[in-house]
């Protein structure tokens, strides 16, 4: 493991992932939610023509300006990206229990909901995998400062591999307006992270770019899909 990632330091981005896929031939996934990042690496991945599959999860609460930015991200880089959807079962049984908007009143609650909509199905993509591709960048916060570029996700039971992970906000926009990568509208009106809606909300100047996730909460903001 040392080994590897003192070689993926070395390398660029696109780099990387066209090194991992080769060492993983078959067996590597990039999970993408939309966001800046992901929109970078879809692009990475698509102007290599790397042998990557690319899925999203469809929580059922995500704003309509990111269910068309998925359309509009499959025709510009003609790539197929796979959806998963929640347990249908799964979600009546959890909106019948804490209700349509019960995740406000708790973080059990949250911890539920987003556990339903994304941790599960996250598991269901993830599966016959080795390789787990992310979007995370060292920067967005507190919990996310001390990974490494490639690592053990005990969780899943796969490795991680982050190759923006060493990237700054504004390098992230810089290639984003150079290579004209198409990204969600919600971005320019104060949108740092975007999740689902009803647990999203814009930011101010100076805020952390994550405190508009669950912003009614104090706590550790994860949803579980990055849980160390």
């Amino acid at each position: 493991m040392h080994e590897l990632e003192a070689q993926l330091n070395e390398l660029s981005a696109q780099e990387g992932l066209a090194l991992i896929a080769d060492l993983f031939p078959g067996k590597v996934t990039f999970s993408t939610s939309l966001g800046q990042e992901d929109q970078v690496i879809t692009q990475l991945i698509a102007e290599a023509h790397l042998p990557i599959s690319i899925f999203s999860l469809d929580t059922g609460r995500l704003f309509p300006e990111t269910l068309d930015l998925l359309a509009r991200t499959e025709a510009k880089y003609k790539q197929n990206i796979k959806v998963y959807y929640p347990n249908t079962e799964s979600i009546e049984k959890l909106v019948s229990e804490i209700g349509i908007n019960g995740f406000y009143e708790s973080v059990e609650n949250r911890k539920s909901c987003c556990f339903v909509r994304k941790v599960e199905p996250l598991k269901r993509a993830l599966a016959g995998n080795e390789v787990w591709v992310t979007g995370l960048r060292a920067e967005q916060s507190a919990n996310r400062s001390d990974m490494n570029r490639i690592e053990w996700d005990e969780g899943n039971q796969i490795l991680k591999f982050n190759p923006l992970l060493d990237w700054t906000f504004d390098e992230m926009i810089e290639y984003i307006n150079e290579k004209k990568i198409p990204y969600n509208p919600l971005h320019d009106k104060g949108f740092i992270s975007i999740g689902c809606a009803p647990c999203t909300r814009a930011i101010s100047a100076g805020e952390d770019p994550r405190a508009g996730r669950w912003w009614w909460e104090d706590s550790k903001k994860e949803c579980g899909l990055h849980a160390k």
